[in-house]
């Protein structure tokens, strides 16, 4: 076997603009979302009131989720991508809008709420075709055979964008206040945008354009219930966020029991990426394809250990500590996630298996945050969150035993192949 190289997929040169774009877009989402968070439990000081910001955006996401699917299968995925992009751009434009002071002032605090929620909520829709469309533009950038290292590299660029956006976030809010740090993020979608000006477009790979939508549909869901390897690596994930929804009440544990303000919601946000991003930068020279079903399955239990103590911690840096390690372990559930769809997916599907797996592990970030601040609404913050890690920890010893095939799962033999062009 031919030595392992690291940056095989960076030597091609539309991957790297291609990376500065994701990284862009990815920084401006999370640092938006961090920012609305704040400001919403700044208005309300109500948990549930963070739970709904997941809810308004998981609702259009799901339901477009499958027909956006279809609709980036038949579409070409540099035009697609820029009409998303300037969604985007149109929602953070109208966030900085609604937090503009000369026009707040004149606004009543459920007016600012409701508008708030209305952005998110529009926001989703275009989330719904934002992940198929980079999903199935990265496979038309790169050669199939370093599919694995691409994946790699493109799931560490959205850690760190994730990691560095809540941080700045949490900083920016502090120094430059919400409505500042609100044209930043439109700023960045921007930076997006030009940066993905310097891709070409790419051929449309699907043989059937023009295939009835309804048929289109039915096909990617049965190919993706009937591929258990796929059926498993994603529903793995979906329970590991929907029950670690931690990361939604960080306000509420930052401002009201660690009394850190955000400057520590900011490094609490940001632990969980850094983790995930020194995971994935890991992996490009440590391969986790061998035993990949059992490292799946002990990433996400050790996950929900993780959050269980982050949820009993009264001490700042043990909180910090406990987020960093749980993207650890996320970080080697994503690598062997998106291995598995990048290996497993045709060409022809890859937006529809996308939306699928969107519906899944993305929106299940939002239902999360919703589960999240409901139970804590119901049974107190500190329970809700041990409650979630308690809950992932069954999920994941049920599954560990209704499915061996799974926990034997190996991907070393199929990298290899496609490594060798095979």
């Amino acid at each position: 076997m031919n030595k392992k190289d690291p940056y095989a997929a960076l030597r091609y040169k539309e991957f790297n603009f291609f990376l500065i774009m994701r990284f862009a877009m990815v920084f401006a989402w999370s640092m938006q979302f961090v920012i609305i968070e704040w400001e919403v439990y700044s208005l309300t000081k109500d948990p549930l009131s963070l739970g709904i910001i997941g809810l308004m955006e998981i609702v259009p996401a799901v339901s477009m989720a499958l027909f956006a699917g279809h609709i980036v299968d038949q579409s070409e995925k540099k035009k697609l991508l820029i009409k998303c992009i300037l969604g985007f751009s149109v929602v953070s434009l109208g966030l900085f809008l609604i937090t503009v002071p000369e026009i707040v002032k004149n606004l009543s605090k459920n007016t600012i709420l409701y508008t708030i929620y209305a952005l998110v909520f529009v926001g989703g829709f275009v989330r719904s075709f934002l992940g198929p469309t980079i999903f199935s533009l990265l496979s038309l950038i790169v050669p199939k055979k370093l599919y694995p290292n691409a994946a790699t590299w493109s799931s560490s660029t959205w850690q760190l964008a994730s990691m560095f956006g809540p941080a700045l976030a949490g900083v920016s809010i502090s120094i430059i206040g919400v409505h500042w740090s609100l044209c930043f993020v439109f700023a960045c979608s921007i930076m997006a945008l030009f940066m993905l000006f310097q891709i070409e477009q790419k051929p449309i790979l699907n043989p059937k354009i023009g295939e009835p939508i309804f048929k289109s549909l039915k096909e990617g869901l049965n190919f993706v219930f009937t591929n258990k390897t796929i059926l498993g690596a994603i529903s793995l994930d979906m329970i590991a966020v929907l029950f670690g929804g931690a990361v939604a009440l960080l306000p509420i544990f930052a401002q009201d029991i660690l009394k850190v303000g955000s400057e520590g919601f900011g490094v609490l946000r940001a632990a969980p990426a850094l983790g995930s991003f020194l995971m994935m930068l890991l992996s490009a020279y440590i391969s986790l394809n061998r035993k990949a079903g059992i490292k799946l399955l002990g990433a996400i239990f050790m996950f929900g250990i993780c959050i269980i103590i982050f949820g009993l911690s009264e001490i700042f840096w043990i909180s910090v500590l406990a987020m960093f390690l749980s993207g650890v372990f996320d970080g080697v559930s994503v690598v062997i996630r998106n291995t598995i769809l990048q290996l497993h997916t045709p060409d022809h599907m890859r937006g529809r298996v996308a939306s699928v797996n969107s519906i899944f592990v993305g929106s299940s970030n939002e239902l999360g945050a919703f589960e999240s601040g409901l139970t804590a609404k119901l049974m107190g913050v500190v329970n809700a969150v041990v409650f979630g890690g308690v809950m992932t920890l069954i999920t994941v010893s049920i599954m560990s035993f209704i499915s061996p095939s799974f926990r034997k799962l190996d991907l070393e033999k199929e990298v290899d192949a496609l490594e060798k062009g095979n």
